[in-house]
């Protein structure tokens, strides 16, 4: 029972948070010397409990260097005219009632190809909201759909860290798993791009495009040049170059290009980095400001405290109590449905999205005997569900480099169809073996 009384308290907490509008990290903080006061309420001591925390933050520092990528590029394609310039371009394709479609498809090839929803958010996820701002499309259906997007590759890429993580922990091949998801997502995909072109069709434009292009006319020099920084995350990803690296590439190429043809100064660019950019025209601001390291901070934060309870929770086996609640529960409502369930509750608790997977995996390893359908039901639950947490760190992170509002949870249509068709199929007895085994 105690168990569940500190799970309780801390559910209680992050929910007080969202309720009375207080950061998350408040919650997070509270939830770390929780659980460490648990820790020592089992009879750990004190440095124990500190070195189980420290475990789990190790576990997360390449997720943490990326933070800095995602800042840096962010900011470096506004200041050099990559966005302004492909906005410019882009605005006579797309219209208003096609644009959320178009975010979404645009989203999800692009996460395929990188394997990265942080990457694609940062870059197409951007370029994509700057254009429905421009537009005067609303912000929560404009986050929605990228959210959507950019998390439409992490099942199906060979190339994500998800996928791989899974195939990892289940022991099974990626690539493998690949093909027997790809049938799952068909369905969830193309009723996610009719919800969004209907929503494009009836949500009410309030801007004007041709304002915003010329104001891009006005402040950037505008040529071809700019297109490098976004071409060269597109080609070094088919050559599939490691995340870091071509993300790194395009800041250079994009810092290059800030000087070179915007003829900003090394200092402004430097100040740039760290700050983010900021254009001098205020109506340019809403739609064009952001990036920098320090525009990661707050995800940065969210990211160490939830990454300790990962250490936390295996060092004093807070969670055992559960796991047979748990194998019992898969017999009323199937094996998928108590993992559906089980991802839920981890993403809520971990805040992260590795963690979720490796907890439910092994909360619900005796419940899904076979490797082969246990990959395929995490990736249908906590792949997914872990973007629609407000609080974790998959929802924060592509939202808050969007600049779209929590509430866009709302609008990540894709992220509810996959699990619940998913769903469907186990209560039906469907014949794909991805999903029923």
């Amino acid at each position: 029972m105690m168990e569940f009384a500190v799970l309780l308290v801390f559910a209680l907490s992050l929910l007080l948070c969202l309720v009375l509008d207080i950061s998350l990290l408040a919650a997070l903080v509270f939830g770390f010397f929780l659980f460490c006061g648990y820790g020592l309420y089992r009879g750990h001591t004190l440095a124990a409990v500190g070195r189980m925390a420290l475990s789990g933050i190790k576990t997360v520092k390449n997720i943490l260097f990326l933070f800095v990528l995602i800042g840096m590029i962010t900011a470096f394609w506004r200041a050099s005219g990559t966005i302004a310039y492909i906005v410019y371009h882009a605005t006579a394709v797309f219209s208003p009632a096609t644009m959320l479609l178009s975010t979404f498809l645009l989203c999800s090839v692009l996460s395929v190809l990188t394997g990265t929803a942080f990457g694609t958010a940062a870059t197409m996820g951007v370029i994509c909201a700057t254009i429905a701002r421009s537009m005067g499309l609303d912000p929560i259906l404009i986050g929605g759909a990228v959210l959507s997007g950019s998390y439409f590759g992490d099942r199906l890429s060979p190339m994500s860290t998800s996928a791989l993580l899974v195939s990892t922990i289940t022991g099974t091949d990626i690539y493998d798993n690949i093909r027997k998801m790809i049938p799952v997502s068909i369905v969830p995909a193309l009723l996610s791009c009719v919800v969004y072109f209907f929503l494009g069709r009836s949500a009410h434009s309030a801007g004007s495009a041709a304002e915003i292009c010329t104001l891009f006319e006005e402040s950037f020099t505008l040529t071809p040049w700019l297109l490098l920084p976004a071409l060269v995350i597109v080609v070094l990803s088919l050559c599939k170059v490691s995340v870091k690296i071509t993300m790194s590439v395009s800041i250079l190429l994009a810092a290059v290009l800030s000087a070179a043809v915007q003829g900003l100064s090394l200092t402004e660019i430097l100040r740039m980095a760290l700050l983010g950019y900021a254009p001098a025209e205020a109506a340019l601001i809403p739609i064009m400001s952001g990036g920098g390291l320090l525009s990661m901070v707050n995800v940065f934060c969210i990211v160490c405290l939830s990454s300790t309870y990962a250490g936390i929770f295996k060092g004093t086996g807070l969670l055992n109590s559960i796991k047979h609640r748990l194998t019992a529960l898969a017999e009323t409502v199937t094996p998928y449905g108590s993992m559906l369930l089980t991802a839920i509750i981890t993403v809520m608790i971990s805040c992260n999205q590795t963690l979720a997977i490796m907890l439910t995996c092994e909360l619900c390893d005796e419940m899904v005997a076979d490797k082969t359908t246990r990959a395929a039901y995490l990736e249908n639950t906590a792949v997914v569900i872990a973007p629609l947490v407000p609080w974790s760190i998959a929802c924060a992170v592509p939202l808050h480099t969007v600049n779209a509002p929590a509430l866009s949870i709302a609008a990540a249509c894709y992220l509810y169809l996959l699990p619940i068709w998913n769903y469907i199929l186990v209560l039906h007895g469907s014949r794909q073996r991805p999903v029923s085994h």
